[in-house]
């Protein structure tokens, strides 16, 4: 009877050990905290701090002994951060109207309009932990998944075999298109992001790179969303 009381704690104790798992428990966190956004609407404005909080712990519990931050490029790193984000405002600056298309507002992908509650852009406590959350958390979560594991993942199911920022076509690619798809209607822009991280972790085989890139790329997006109102860009 003792040990099969046991077996449950040694089943989950091992999932911890997982090598996957510092790179998948993240994100995963982050997407079901995503799933059910919409029955957190009731905290109003201690949403954000929230959020923050509990996929900071995440990251601790399961990444901290991966979590790289060195970082061997940083000009070059910062310029690619800040040039991703003109690549995702771009579309929207060129051709007003753009993103009312049906290949971006459809049923499969929703809409690009943002739905934030008039409340909450007037809070500084939401605002502050929203811009926290796209600069800290989100960098760190995405990189660990997609090029931290599934680049490597889909070169060997023995990832940690694969070296940070190995090449193959179908790893290239594939994480670049999924990437791409979890942006919704921006998928166009994510895609172009995507190939633009994945082609940054290949030259520099660094996390730490890539994290800053995504880390500056969210930061001016947020400043940007902050200061002109354009709050279709925070879903």
């Amino acid at each position: 009877m003792g040990r099969t009381q046991s077996e449950p704690r040694e089943g989950w104790s091992a999932r911890l050990r997982h090598p996957a798992a510092p790179y998948v428990a993240p994100f995963a966190a982050f997407l079901l905290i995503l799933s059910v956004q919409d029955y957190l609407r009731f905290l109003g404005v201690w949403e954000a701090p929230l959020r923050f909080l509990v996929l900071g712990l995440v990251i601790l519990l399961f990444a901290r002994r991966v979590l790289d931050l060195r970082v061997a490029s940083p000009v070059p790193t910062l310029l690619l951060g800040i040039a991703v984000f003109g690549l995702w405002i771009a579309p929207d600056l060129l051709w007003p109207g753009f993103r009312e298309h049906w290949l971006f507002q459809n049923s499969l992908l929703g809409s690009g309009g943002g739905a934030l509650d008039p409340e909450l852009r007037l809070s500084p406590l939401f605002l502050v932990f929203r811009f926290l959350r796209a600069v800290v958390i989100v960098p760190i979560v995405e990189e660990l998944f997609w090029r931290g594991w599934l680049m490597r993942w889909l070169i060997r199911s023995d990832f940690e075999s694969v070296p940070l920022g190995s090449y193959t076509p179908v790893s290239f690619w594939v994480s670049a298109i999924l990437f791409a798809s979890e942006h919704g209607s921006y998928w166009d822009v994510g895609l172009l992001a995507g190939i633009a991280y994945n082609l940054w972790i290949v030259k520099t085989k660094r996390l730490g790179d890539c994290i800053l890139a995504h880390a500056v790329t969210n930061a001016s997006l947020s400043a940007y969303v902050i200061w002109t109102g354009q709050w279709r860009y925070w879903p």
